[in-house]
């Protein structure tokens, strides 16, 4: 009997255009899993920042075109995906759909979709490696709440040590480092979106996770390689997660050290490595007198990572409720989701 499979994708979005910076800015602010305040206040706090903030991220979005490119990296990552997960279930119809959280397509526009769609079996997948209340937690409990249709649902709430996805980080960072002529002595650094700090005092494993998915890539590499953990993007007053990405640049470059970057948490280009990685840190290395610094590609299409997404997909096909894909498993968090009661 043919089933008719919904995955459903999760991701953050990004504006299409200068004039979708603002909303998608207010949307990203206004969401109580980012700012964890009463709606009455949270909301006009929102546009006071999204407004604010606006006229910057304009610019740097026009680096790029004006727009996110990570609408289309994400429907290639679909698509790939799609075709893998076909050759292993030849008898099913296999649909993939896009939800972004803060823009088009957004979660409520893809729910819909999917109803349409009348599934058998629907499949949360994040396109978030490391699990976090504020990026795929936000995702489903927004999907929870958008979505009324058919289909017995289960999820994969992270994959954050995966087979598959540990080798395709492993062999792209000694790919990058070859390119560049293997300059060295050197410096690797996994670098990860930053959270606040009380973010994680809260239960949440994102960083636990993030250093798992980091031990695993360099305990895959040849040789015996200089390595670190740091995070980036950070924002505002609150203290964040550390050691800072900016900050580790400019120590490494003080110590005569090449530089390696890889985005650990992040599997599409996107502003945060277009812009911030590649130009913004980029000039701060130059301005330090690094040696080289050479910033290793995301994953994207990547055959060997979509041939492992497809597998955890297919596995979590065999099970209700939400699960990781069983390369980690959290202890002591209270925020993985894997220890809720109901399924998604």
């Amino acid at each position: 009997m043919t089933r008719r499979i919904a995955v459903v994708l999760f991701n953050l979005g990004g504006p299409d255009g200068p004039d979708s910076v603002e909303p998608f800015l207010f949307n990203l602010f206004n969401d109580p899993a980012i700012i964890s305040l009463p709606g009455i206040v949270r909301t006009p706090l929102a546009k006071l920042i999204s407004s604010r903030r606006a006229p910057m991220a304009q610019g740097n979005y026009a680096l790029m075109g004006g727009g996110s490119p990570l609408l289309p990296e994400t429907r290639k990552q679909a698509d790939a995906l799609v075709a893998a997960m076909a050759k292993r279930l030849p008898g099913d119809e296999v649909r993939s759909f896009i939800a972004m959280r803060y823009w088009k397509p957004l979660t409520e526009e893809t729910a819909a979709e999917v109803a349409a769609f009348a599934p058998d079996e629907v499949l949360l997948l994040p396109l978030y490696p490391q699990f976090s209340t504020t990026t795929t937690g936000s995702s489903m409990k927004a999907w929870k709440a958008a979505y009324k249709g058919p289909g017995t649902s289960r999820a994969v709430c992270c994959w954050p040590a995966g087979d598959a996805f540990v080798e395709a980080h492993a062999r792209l960072i000694e790919e990058a480092f070859e390119a560049a002529g293997r300059p060295g002595p050197a410096r690797l650094l996994f670098s990860a979106h930053g959270l606040p700090e009380k973010v994680i005092k809260g239960g949440d494993p994102y960083q636990a996770q993030i250093e798992a998915t980091a031990a695993a890539v360099a305990a895959r590499l040849s040789g015996d390689w200089d390595w670190r953990v740091s995070y980036q993007s950070r924002v505002g007053p609150m203290k964040w997660l550390g050691p800072n990405t900016e900050d580790e640049i400019r120590a490494a470059s003080k110590e005569g050290l090449a530089l390696v970057v890889t985005p650990i948490a992040f599997v599409s280009e996107h502003i945060e490595t277009l812009v911030e990685l590649d130009i913004e840190y980029g000039e701060v290395a130059r301005h330090e007198g690094c040696p080289a610094y050479v910033r290793v590609p995301a994953l994207g299409i990547d055959a060997s990572f979509i041939e492992g997404l497809a597998e955890a997909a297919v596995s979590a096909l065999g099970r209700t409720g939400i699960d990781s894909d069983g390369s980690y498993r959290c202890s002591g968090w209270k925020q993985c989701p894997r220890m809720a009661t109901t399924a998604p």
